[in-house]
């Protein structure tokens, strides 16, 4: 099984080349590619792929614009931090999408799916072909988290994703801030809170902060290609979008 993986996170890339070998160890990953531009270069010149694992916003641009100009017949499995592009998926070679974090149970169904459809060498698997339909419907109506609930001394207080402004780590502790201008400690891990949250209104601008739509509105140039932000309240806390997710940030802008 010759695959490639398309992320432009190494660690993630890591992790999930890690995950596929241990489901398949025979599995060959013949190459980890992190932008549309190295994606196009590499499918000109390697047609020859059995499934590819692919991210959906790249550095550069979506990876839409990879299999909008490109021939590509292998089957694409995405795994991405949104579900708004589930649709737009399925209508390139996807059968299945992943969120992030990638769980190694959702990992293995989607390659013994791969492996399931790909032995209909001539008869189409029409059930598996509804499922994944099906799945890319049920994407769309993802439930997110409309409340998290904090600790106040000895009290527990309930807070609406409405009234949340940032999530960011400091100190090796979480923290949720809110439009009254307070941090709360929370016990999750951000990687954890990005999945349970709508990426129509909060987007992972770095490794530690995740900011809500309303709370960008502030936004400066900064060194190397980066955006600075300024939350007011959070005035002591120098928010950087990270230079590789500089695009991505100004697309969810609506720029």
């Amino acid at each position: 099984m010759r695959i490639v993986i398309i992320e432009d996170e190494p660690r993630a890339a890591r992790r999930l080349e890690k995950m596929i070998l241990d489901i398949e160890p025979a599995a060959h990953i013949i190459n980890r590619l992190e932008s549309v531009k190295e994606s196009l270069v590499f499918f000109n010149t390697h047609p020859e792929v059995d499934l590819i694992f692919s991210d959906i916003q790249l550095a550069d641009n979506l990876s839409f614009e990879i299999y909008a100009q490109t021939e590509i017949n292998a089957p694409i499995i995405f795994t991405t931090a949104y579900d708004s592009y589930a649709i737009e998926a399925f209508k390139t070679n996807g059968i299945d999408y992943l969120l992030k974090p990638v769980k190694p149970e959702d990992l293995e169904k989607a390659i013994a799916k791969f492996k399931h459809l790909t032995k209909k060498e001539s008869n189409p698997d029409l059930k598996a072909l509804a499922a994944i339909i099906q799945n890319a419907g049920n994407a769309q109506n993802t439930q997110y988290k409309k409340r998290f609930m904090v600790k106040v001394g000895t009290q527990l207080k309930s807070i609406a994703v409405a009234d949340v402004l940032a999530f960011y780590s400091k100190e090796k502790a979480n923290y949720i801030f809110t439009s009254d201008k307070r941090s709360y400690v929370l016990e999750s891990s951000l990687d954890f809170i990005e999945t349970e949250l709508n990426p129509e209104h909060f987007f992972r601008i770095n490794r530690g902060f995740i900011l809500s739509l309303a709370a960008a509105n502030n936004i400066v140039a900064y060194s190397n290609s980066r955006l600075k932000i300024t939350i007011n309240g959070l005035e002591d806390e120098l928010i950087i979008v990270a230079r590789d997710r500089t695009k991505a940030f100004k697309s969810w802008l609506g720029e």
